[in-house]
């Protein structure tokens, strides 16, 4: 950042008064959550694996539960980890070790998709304080005995300045936290998906 450009936002920064550190924590909080929950599904992308999974399914529709299982014992997709979990008990306790595994791996998913969420209704309230703090300021210089126009006018951009921070970060945030919630949205259905039809197959071949 170029020296002038530093040096202004640094003036803003303290311009915004003392509201503007937790606001600054948020950003930073939020900088950090939305980094990492990138590179977590970035990650996961990398791991996704739907020709083990439908190969897995294939055979088990076959009744080839041999090859079912060798399809997904590997797979670090988080579908044929939750399958791999279903199969090894689809003569057992099915539902409740699909439900287990995928629980897992949704939490995982979801991890940190409540900080996002705060952060996008905290933020605005930040900004709304420092909104008050600073036209309180400006009421208190306006009944002093010598009116002071540069507290005047240094607490209205006070609160103009907290303001627009506390609803820039909350716009900021907004949008990351409804991307996540999709991705984390699609892989639930996914897993959903996938069980339903490993359980149709293993109810098909206790049938047959």
């Amino acid at each position: 950042m170029p020296p002038l450009l530093a040096n202004a936002a640094v003036d803003l920064f303290l311009k915004g008064g003392p509201i503007m550190y937790p606001l600054l924590l948020a950003g930073l909080v939020g900088v950090a959550v939305v980094a990492e929950r990138l590179l977590w599904w970035v990650r996961v992308a990398g791991r996704r694996d739907p020709r083990a999974v439908a190969a897995a399914l294939a055979a088990a529709e076959a009744g080839d539960w041999v090859a079912a299982e060798q399809g997904v014992a590997k797979s670090a997709d988080p579908v044929a980890r939750v399958l791999r979990a279903g199969l090894a008990h689809r003569t057992g306790a099915f539902e409740g070790a699909v439900q287990v595994a995928s629980a897992a791996e949704l939490r995982e998913a979801a991890r940190y998709i409540g900080v996002l969420d705060t952060l996008v209704t905290l933020a605005p309230l930040l900004g709304l304080l420092g909104t008050v703090t600073g036209i309180m300021g400006s009421f208190n210089s306006i009944g002093s005995d010598e009116l002071a126009v540069a507290k005047v006018t240094g607490g209205i951009g006070e609160a103009l300045i907290a303001t627009a921070a506390g609803l820039g970060i909350a716009i900021a945030t907004l949008l990351p936290l409804n991307v996540l919630s999709a991705r984390l949205t699609g892989l639930q259905a996914d897993l959903e998906a996938a069980a339903t039809a490993l359980q149709v197959a293993i109810q098909k071949g206790r049938a047959s």
